[in-house]
């Protein structure tokens, strides 16, 4: 018979919890594994709020096991390192972003391409090596094989950091793999939230001229003035739009939501790049016509390697860039959940972990 999660490993755990597809989160005891000689232990701090984590809650991808702690943007401070352990030690200011586990054999692995490895173990949810589930960063403590660790550097804030562990490295990858990263070349940005914000900070960081594209125009002076866009494109504005053809080398679509690539396509030059980084529930609609008459490229990105994973962080460390958060504690979550369905936030729930996740046993 299978074990409880609170005993089927010895070191006791706190977090909340969803049971069910309702997505209802509330207090949860389990365990976590015993540290491993390659293993680090981390004190968590703080955990981000993505999007992904509203989706798994409720089920809506039809591959959540219950019951589920979320998170996958976590944050903290080492308490314990294994004997085998390189690169941390106690006291280090630490992160792990949305995978803990890799074939480490196949090909993407040795291309330090972890997350698209065909066995890629998934923060929460997934199957671990040993069989057990994985749970998140909505609890006090976590542990992972130090290679799924990131270093957090010091002038970098715990908490506006957490973020950058997931939505960070998913605009980060896809502006240094397609080319979107030399100075004075012109990008758009398609949505302005948790990932469009911080999307616009690292193009503006690597020299890019950027151009937001939102359906809400009410946006425009936040885009320009606070986050530093150049420029500002209302989607529904068919003037604008007209106005703005072929004039971007690359777009990165972070909108989650159904929404035309037609007209995305249509501001691309010749070889331009569109590279949809958001996952709609349901398929998009392609015209080929736009992409052939004008050479240009449609692609994908899924967050990133641990290597790569890094250098952004270490990137961000650099450049002071941060995202723009909402701290909550844990209890608020359920409502945080039902605003960011509605997106009201600006632009990332991220949970006081440390001051407010209390055990009632």
């Amino acid at each position: 018979m299978a074990k409880s999660p609170e005993v089927e490993k010895p070191n006791k755990a706190f977090g909340w919890a969803a049971r069910d597809p309702s997505g209802v989160l509330s207090p949860f005891n389990f365990s976590r594994r015993a540290t491993g000689e390659k293993d680090v232990r981390f004190k968590v701090i703080y955990c981000g709020v993505c999007h992904s984590d509203l989706h798994t809650v409720k089920n809506d991808w039809g591959t959540s096991t219950y019951p589920l702690v979320p998170g996958h943007e976590i944050v903290g401070e080492v308490t314990e390192v294994g004997s085998k352990v390189q690169k941390f030690k106690v006291g280090d200011k630490v992160g792990v972003g949305g995978m803990v586990g890799a074939c480490h054999s196949c090909d993407n692995c040795a291309k330090n391409l972890e997350n698209y490895c065909s066995k890629m173990i998934l923060t929460y949810g997934a199957k671990y090596y040993d069989g057990t589930i994985t749970y998140g960063g909505y609890s006090d403590t976590m542990v992972s094989d130090e290679h799924f660790v990131i270093h957090i550097p010091d002038n970098l804030p715990l908490d506006a950091s957490a973020p950058l562990l997931c939505a960070g490295i998913t605009v980060y990858s896809p502006l240094r793999f397609y080319g979107l990263d030399k100075p004075g070349m012109h990008v758009g940005v398609v949505g302005l939230g948790g990932l469009g914000h911080v999307a616009v900070k690292f193009a503006k960081a690597m020299g890019v001229k950027v151009t937001i594209i939102s359906t809400s125009p009410n946006k425009k002076k936040e885009a320009l003035e606070h986050l530093g866009a150049d420029s500002f494109l209302v989607s529904k504005d068919q003037d604008q739009m007209q106005a703005a053809q072929g004039t971007l080398d690359g777009i990165i679509d972070t909108v989650s939501a159904q929404h035309p690539l037609l007209p995305l396509i249509s501001l691309l030059k010749t070889q331009g790049k569109l590279v949809v980084v958001g996952a709609p529930e349901k398929p998009l609609e392609l015209p080929v016509l736009p992409l052939l008459m004008g050479r240009k490229l449609l692609g994908g990105s899924c967050a990133g390697g641990m290597k790569e994973t890094q250098e952004m962080i270490d990137f961000a460390a650099k450049h002071n860039i941060t995202a723009d958060i909402e701290i909550i504690p844990i209890d608020y979550v359920n409502t945080a959940m039902e605003r960011l369905v509605k997106t009201d936030v600006r632009y990332r729930f991220v949970i006081d972990i440390g001051n407010t996740l209390k055990s009632s046993s």
